[in-house]
């Protein structure tokens, strides 16, 4: 698990796409801070946050597409495949790789919150990590999610664009549920959707029911990959 753990951290600098994706997520970052934040003259970070995770819907596709589908392609998923690694080792180093660049981008991103201390007062820090939190285990779903996808094709254009697709619906839940009249219907949608168990997060409210959802969102689709992949290993 380690080996291909590294190996796929690696791949992301030997290609252009982890160039890619950690120079797009800063600069995005960086405009929607300006913008929400140091333009508005204020030390909240909602919608800063909210921004960000809408930018899921491009950059975390450009992070999960390769994964497997790569693989694919290449013709060395058997050699992955009959590996003395079981596939769930497989999966999560995989998952971890991609987890551990899109983290470890989001948490250089907070340095633009230096920009504000001391001129528009000091940031509430528990909400704050409420808010990180929050975007953190989004991105930790969307990841699996982008690796499921991933796993079903050998283009990497029809894995990005899928995800893409997944990610809208996901989050556009949510803004759909105001027009449906049933009630047991709507409340079921919104139950189920990305971006109401964010607000939770986004209001500085550790939720552990939204925790779950989405701890349990990642598990499974990571699950699903398992089951994809031990489809192919006996096909």
């Amino acid at each position: 698990m380690g080996a291909i753990y590294r190996r796929e951290l690696r791949a992301y600098f030997i290609s252009p796409v982890g160039y890619v994706f950690v120079g797009v997520f800063l600069c995005l970052a960086g405009a929607f801070f300006a913008l929400s934040t140091l333009y508005s003259g204020t030390t909240s970070l909602s919608s800063y946050f909210t921004y960000v995770l809408m930018s899921f819907v491009v950059l975390i596709p450009l992070l999960t597409m390769r994964l497997f589908s790569e693989e694919r392609k290449s013709r060395t998923e058997q050699l992955l495949l009959t590996s003395p690694v079981s596939l769930w080792g497989m999966v999560m180093a995989k998952f971890f790789a991609a987890f551990t660049l899109f983290g470890a981008t989001l948490l250089v991103s907070c340095l633009n919150f230096l920009f504000i201390k001391g001129e528009y007062g000091a940031i509430n820090v528990p909400v704050m990590l409420a808010q990180l939190l929050g975007v953190l285990l989004c991105g930790a779903a969307f990841c699996a999610l982008g690796i499921f996808l991933s796993s079903l094709t050998e283009n990497q254009l029809i894995a990005a664009l899928t995800s893409i697709g997944a990610i809208v619906a996901m989050l556009g839940l949510g803004f759909i549920t105001s027009g449906i009249e049933n009630t047991a219907l709507r409340v079921t949608l919104k139950w189920f959707s990305v971006s109401d168990r964010f607000y939770t997060f986004s209001y500085g409210l550790f939720d552990f029911v939204s925790l779950f959802y989405y701890v349990s969102i990642a598990f499974v689709f990571l699950f699903l990959t398992v089951r994809v992949l031990e489809k192919r290993r006996w096909a």
